[in-house]
């Protein structure tokens, strides 16, 4: 049986014998490489975050609309968003497509597999799943040296949080991911990690649903003492809709002036960027752990 030409063969166990290596995705999706991928597709921004930490920047051929860190995936050739074009994607000629779940729509995922068309997804529940990720997409590059000091320097600084938010009395939190409907996120989302990481208490982390559906009267009971909203240029909670939660005064966060914004970017995208995210989180929630002079942890 004849290789194919990009080194990659993908979706037939049988064929693990003609490669040197084998991944299997987070959703069990089994990916088997002859060789590092060269001609890489990222689906996601996180992912193209992932890819420029780890030094894949040449490798890159293509990426979404929504890419747009580093300020080098902006004139990376752009391939669609949720509903990539196809002609674009095989037009480029890619070994690999790397993305996440969340990212990529089922029909399209399928479209994707009819074309043979090698596809790797994350789907990433908790920050550990982040820096692993980094590794997984360093090895799939063969840049795992790279990737390992990445990981290393991030699970220093994520340490040194931990270190810092062990002995707080947690806030009780509510993330808004949306207004209408009110979405925010339970313990299935890697987002809910980053918010206990950071010293709070997530009052619908009960739910395993990565970004539950939920009731103001639900809020109102928990009664949170910070309410967060994402902010950013393509993506965010608009600031009218923050606003209106200022009616309701008889909520801690509200009558403790507890509305925070924080950067979409680095809560929402689950890239390298997440413990900047986290420390961000970290010091909203607790000013009082940090100096005005303490630039790091």
């Amino acid at each position: 049986m004849k290789r194919r030409q990009q080194g990659i063969l993908t979706g037939m166990p049988f064929m693990a014998n003609v490669s040197d290596r084998s991944f299997v995705d987070d959703l069990g999706r089994k990916v088997y490489l002859a060789r590092p991928a060269q001609r890489i597709i990222s689906l996601a921004p996180s992912v193209t975050e992932m890819l420029f930490a780890v030094g894949l920047d040449a490798e890159i051929v293509g990426v979404t609309t929504f890419c747009d860190y580093p300020a080098q995936a902006k004139v990376k050739p752009k391939i669609g968003s949720s509903i990539p074009n196809l002609e674009a994607i095989l037009g480029l000629k890619p070994d690999l497509l790397l993305g996440n779940q969340d990212f990529i729509r089922p029909d399209v995922l399928a479209k994707l597999d009819q074309l043979r068309v090698p596809v790797f997804l994350l789907l990433p529940k908790t920050v550990e799943d982040v820096l692993r990720h980094i590794g997984t997409v360093g090895k799939l590059g063969g840049h795992e040296k790279q990737a390992r000091l990445v990981v290393n320097d991030l699970r220093d600084r994520l340490f040194k949080i931990r270190q810092r938010m062990a002995s707080v009395r947690r806030l009780r939190v509510f993330y808004v991911v949306s207004a209408d409907p009110l979405i925010s996120v339970g313990s299935g989302s890697f987002i809910h990690s980053m918010l206990e990481t950071a010293g709070g208490e997530n009052i619908v982390g009960g739910t395993s649903k990565a970004y539950p559906k939920v009731s103001l009267e639900e809020v109102l009971r928990k009664d949170p003492e910070a309410l967060l909203f994402p902010v950013g240029t393509t993506e965010g909670v608009p600031d009218d809709e923050q606003q209106r939660w200022r009616k309701w005064r008889g909520m801690s966060a509200v009558a403790q002036n507890r509305l925070y914004q924080v950067k979409a970017d680095l809560v929402n995208r689950p890239g390298p960027r997440v413990i900047e995210g986290i420390e961000g989180l970290a010091r909203l929630l607790h000013p009082e752990l940090f100096s005005l002079k303490d630039t790091g942890l």
